[in-house]
């Protein structure tokens, strides 16, 4: 197969144009486990942190199904000192190469 098609794809139909999901979330967090709970979320791939208070975290995910933003959201909610992880926004569009 090749690198943009996939067995999803496949599968639900749809073969022309990959998509990009970008989408906000706010996590809350126990003040005292802030600082870990940001290094882990910047260690994560398609992951951005924009902005941090005591105890929430506005990060930015980007991904080609919305499934693994559902996915990512599911695991950090999981994490030691985590109180949510809450999808506030998210967006999807055609996804267009340019170049190599």
């Amino acid at each position: 197969m090749s690198e943009s098609l996939s067995r999803r794809s496949v599968i639900t139909g749809r073969l022309a144009d990959e998509m990009i999901h970008i989408s906000s979330a706010v996590v809350s967090v126990l003040p005292q486990n802030r600082d870990d709970v940001v290094r882990a979320l910047e260690a994560m791939d398609g992951v951005e942190v924009h902005h941090m208070a005591v105890s929430k975290i506005v990060v930015v995910m980007e991904a080609h199904d919305s499934g693994i933003l559902g996915s990512h959201l599911a695991e950090i909610a999981t994490w030691p000192g985590v109180l949510s992880a809450n999808m506030v926004f998210e967006q999807a569009e055609r996804f267009t190469r340019i170049g190599d």
